[in-house]
């Protein structure tokens, strides 16, 4: 849209939507823009027409099967009156589809400039009770999206691959020389997702270069994209550094695993954005060796990363990411303490439900964390797997998405249990 002089500034979520009017069709994908523009009404309709147009849309039906569909629903305060348009569009108060994605931008605002005391949220709240509609994030076109508003949804399991030799609980342990092996039991387990990482964030670890992670990182990317048994795995990438995301990306990897949200790198957000790749937004204060002294939360912890999120969201999305590119973390082991990781994890569901937050995707990684080991009284890393379950357990409870997991297998099956307790139809 920039070549034709049309700014997106700003993008809901993606909403999957069973059609209206015509019902011998497929499903819809509908989502609102909020855009920059100086070109008039009409001309801004004819350079959306001549997207439709060069993207093949042929209309056949009225309101019948499309593969794209562009309208102006509204333009500032102003009315248009036209033959050809219509602006406040006429649809918007009947439509769900339009009304549910554009309340994620402009709830407060009028949608009429004559009855500036009915709000797009009043309009929203108007409609007859239907069947929820869920935001949908893509992670690879051969694997699932992830759909946080499906209350029976599947929770998607995100092994952990570590290829550093000074991980806290498995460094050393994974080489390119074992790796397809891996690779292949981690895809066997029921993983969907493989976050791969080449540096330690845990406090101490020293840094590597970029060109030393990069190393690590993207041979293995390479490797798992080769493999026949993991074509269909969306491939995570752990790392703060844009040109690592970049390289790793350009090989193969679907998302970018960011524990800093951008803050460690100014050029991750803009990476990101013009990768289009899906980021994971975490919660933390800090560096990974400073996180350690930054834990107070005079506020509440709650309220606290509520708003430090929703701050990382607003620069994405000023980035140019967009919303259905993103995925939230709260950021268990960083820059908390013991007693509050415990109470993120009770209060995961009080998050997905903050308002600015609603609809976005959770991620939730608790795996062998000291806070773990000393609740249950048990030192080393590699036997915190009974702990570990109880944290998915929690997780899931609290209506996280993804559970990012050493123990793929063990947590895959906790994670499959606790989906029959909680999310079943």
């Amino acid at each position: 849209m920039d070549c034709r002089g049309i700014r997106v500034k700003r993008t809901s979520s993606l909403w999957e939507t069973k059609p209206m009017y015509v019902m011998d069709q497929g499903q819809f994908i509908n989502g609102v823009c909020e855009v920059e523009t100086d070109l008039e009404p009409l001309a801004l309709l004819d350079q959306l027409q001549a997207i439709e147009n060069a993207m093949g849309r042929h209309k056949v039906i009225d309101k019948g099967p499309r593969n794209i569909d562009l309208d102006v629903l509204l333009y500032g305060d102003q009315k248009v009156d036209h033959d050809r348009l219509k602006v406040p569009h006429i649809g918007i108060p009947e439509r769900e589809f339009v009304l549910r994605p554009l309340a994620e931008l402009i709830p407060s605002r009028p949608l009429d400039s004559s009855r500036p005391w009915k709000l797009v949220q009043d309009y929203l709240n108007e409609l007859p009770a239907r069947e929820p509609l869920s935001p949908v994030i893509p992670l690879r076109t051969t694997s699932p999206a992830l759909t946080p508003l499906v209350h029976n949804r599947k929770t998607h399991v995100m092994a952990i691959l570590n290829l550093t030799p000074d991980s806290f609980s498995d460094g050393g342990r994974h080489s390119l020389e074992n790796l397809s092996g891996t690779i292949v039991d981690i895809v066997r387990s029921g993983a969907t997702i493989i976050d791969v990482g080449g540096q330690s964030t845990a406090p101490g670890r020293p840094e590597v270069t970029a060109e030393e992670e990069a190393a690590r990182i993207v041979p293995a990317v390479e490797l798992i994209r080769s493999l026949p048994e993991a074509r269909d795995m969306a491939i995570s990438v752990d790392t703060y550094r844009a040109r690592v995301a970049e390289m790793a990306v350009a090989s193969g990897a679907d998302i970018i695993n960011d524990v800093s949200a951008g803050m460690l790198d100014p050029d991750m957000l803009p990476t990101a954005a013009r990768l289009g790749a899906t980021i994971c937004l975490m919660h933390m204060r800090g560096t990974p060796r400073s996180m350690v002294d930054l834990t107070s939360y005079p506020d509440g912890l709650i309220p606290t990363v509520a708003k430090e999120l929703l701050d990382r969201v607003a620069a994405a999305e000023e980035a140019g990411i967009r919303r259905w590119r993103m995925i939230l973390d709260p950021g268990i082991g960083f820059a908390k303490t013991g007693a509050q990781n415990l109470e993120l994890l009770r209060s995961l569901a009080e998050l997905r439900c903050w308002p600015g937050l609603e609809g976005l995707p959770w991620l939730v990684g608790a795996s062998r964390k000291s806070f773990v080991g000393k609740a249950t009284g048990v030192t080393e890393p590699s036997e915190r797997i009974w702990g570990t379950a109880a944290t998915v357990a929690a997780a899931v409870q609290g209506g996280a998405d993804v559970v990012r997991v050493h123990d793929a297998r063990e947590m895959t099956k906790v994670a499959v249990m606790s989906d029959a307790i909680w999310r079943s139809p």
